[in-house]
């Protein structure tokens, strides 16, 4: 039965309950949350002990918070406790609304689990709601889920009484607040780590991103970062003063260009092969005064964010010098030391570029060898023999071509790589007589008299000879024919759509060039020629064109009389 003074005593609860609700939401940190609960507790709800068991992620439950007692507090706080023992300690007992009160009688099977506790004996209680020194009163604290935070203990109650109705609902308005609070506060704590490691990564980012800049504006090659895909594909965004050093350009102009446009025309299809993906590729820009300089380009491909737009990250290496030495050698592989010719190598490479090993047994021009070649396509495919030599037959294709100079070659025209030949056989004419066809001269030139001059003078005059033979026969031929030094004292010309007409006039002038006198260190010395002429036709070999020449140039040099071939 409610006494009197109930109503007021339940006023004053009320007050202080809210007093302590309040500096709830004061506290700054979970650590001082978890204080502030259970002095609260000790101050406004009317127990000597409480303390906070907070559960951990691991889900055991640690004493994170004491109250009232500071042995208590020393021996229990920060002691862990098992999630199992207490899941048992809450459902023993008697059960109050949100609250579980363990009496004394029923608690003594607790005394050995692994839960830290404080307790002290006593005497038994003297009537019946005298609250003892074993029992136990736990308040659990869920969050807006359902689960559980945590659980409030309590214990030593001022009236030595266990708690009524009202003092059983402040108890569990209170762990209900104490819930919100600790989640806020858990809230707030997660938001500040979150914001300290977003702050951190900044600072990353900002070193990161100053670190990037320091390297591409200072780094020792050319840099630049260009965009990737839509209609300003390529279109250089920044550059670093290597490459703006490099290209004569400063970078304000440089940025009104993509490298498409300052890419040698030659070059344009690889840097497009290179700029799609990333890659590396070696090609030619140019350069403010006109000229062109190549550049190893290495591509990366690299996107601002995670969906953002992505952008070519190029690094452009001047490899001007590298280039010049790898020309220098190919040439000197190429070219002979002396004259400066095309050597041996050279000759047999270019003369079996012409050559296939498949004969032609018709004669034909260059516009009927590509007429054949395409006859059977344009047409329709053919059966019979009416597509002539190049035509499709059902079914099949042409007997692939494989080149004298470099058989087997994969890709090279008429090597067979597809059922479209294009090749151009190669034919000579049927006679020394000029029927009016045409055909790849071969013309075999031997010295008369040089090794007497070289015996005589020494191998410095000869080499002088040599030299200037080399140049009269190239100035004596037109630009597309090749003029080559087999070795010795062994030239070669290489003339192409001549007839046999043709080709010995050119033996004449080319003899006539080789007669005037030569001035060596103040002395005229003379050399005459022999020439061989012979004709290159598919299906023999470059050394079996060159055989024939050289063994015309050998009749030649007999059927004129020693006096007539002497000329030093």
């Amino acid at each position: 039965m409610e006494t009197e003074s109930e109503p007021y005593v339940r006023l004053a609860t009320l007050r202080q309950l809210h007093q302590v609700v309040a500096e709830l939401n004061t506290a700054r940190s979970l650590a001082d949350t978890l204080q502030t609960v259970v002095d609260g507790i000790v101050v406004g709800l009317g127990y000597e002990l409480a303390c906070v068991n907070l559960v951990r992620p691991d889900g055991d439950l640690v004493v994170a918070a004491f109250a009232g007692d500071p042995a208590a507090e020393a021996l229990i706080t920060g002691r862990v406790g098992s999630r199992a023992s207490w899941e048992r300690r809450l459902t023993m007992g008697e059960s109050w609304d949100g609250l579980r009160f363990i009496p004394h009688t029923e608690g003594w099977v607790l005394l050995e689990d692994d839960v830290p506790q404080w307790h002290t004996d006593g005497p038994d209680p003297r009537f019946e709601d005298e609250w003892h020194p074993e029992d136990r009163l736990y308040a659990p604290m869920y969050a807006s889920g359902g689960e559980l935070l945590g659980v409030i203990s309590v214990d030593r109650p001022r009236n030595g009484r266990r708690p009524g109705a009202w003092g059983r609902e402040a108890l569990q308005m209170y762990a209900f607040q104490a819930a919100i609070a600790i989640s806020n506060a858990r809230l707030r704590a997660n938001m500040q780590r979150a914001l300290v490691r977003l702050e951190r990564e900044q600072q990353a980012l900002r070193a990161s991103e100053e670190s990037f800049r320091q390297a591409f504006e200072y780094a020792p090659s050319g840099m630049a970062i260009a965009e990737m895909g839509g209609d300003q594909h390529g279109r250089l965004l920044r550059t670093n003063d290597a490459l703006c050093r490099l290209l004569g350009r400063p970078a304000s102009v440089l940025r009104r260009y993509s490298f498409s446009d300052l890419v040698h025309p030659e070059d344009i299809g690889t840097l497009l092969r290179t700029s799609a993906e990333g890659g590396r590729a070696e090609l030619r820009l140019g350069r403010r005064d006109g000229t062109y300089v190549w550049v190893s380009l290495r591509n990366s491909v690299v996107a601002d964010a995670a969906d953002g737009p992505r952008f070519l990250l190029t690094h452009v290496e001047d490899i001007e010098e590298r280039k010049r030495h790898e020309l220098q050698l190919a040439h000197r592989a190429s070219h002979d030391s002396l004259t400066g010719l095309p050597n041996g190598a050279e000759l047999r490479s270019r003369l079996g570029a012409r050559l296939c090993r498949r004969p032609q047994s018709v004669r034909a021009t260059a516009v009927e060898a590509l007429d054949a070649a395409y006859e059977g396509h344009a047409g329709g495919l053919q059966t019979g023999g009416g597509a002539g030599e190049h035509g499709f037959q059902p079914d099949t294709y042409p007997e692939p071509f494989e080149f004298a100079g470099t058989p087997g070659t994969p890709g090279a025209p008429g090597t067979g790589a597809g059922p479209y030949d294009h090749h151009v056989h190669t034919v000579a004419p049927a006679s020394d007589v000029d029927d009016g066809s045409k055909g790849l001269a071969v013309l075999f030139c031997d010295l008369d008299g040089f090794k007497s001059i070289n015996d005589r003078f020494g191998h410095h005059t000869g080499d002088a000879v040599l030299i200037e033979v080399a140049r009269r026969l190239t100035t004596g031929v037109r630009d597309g024919d090749t003029v080559a030094r087999l070795g010795g004292d062994e030239f070669v010309v290489l003339a192409d759509g001549l007839g046999a007409a043709d080709a010995a006039d050119l033996a004449v002038r080319l003899r006539n060039a080789i007669i005037p006198p030569i001035r060596v260190d103040g002395r005229a010395v003379r050399v005459g020629a022999s020439f061989g002429i012979g004709w290159a036709s598919c299906g023999m070999s470059a050394d079996e064109v060159l055989r024939s020449a050289d063994q015309r140039m050998y009749i030649e040099k007999r059927s004129r009389s020693k006096a007539h071939r002497r000329a030093g």
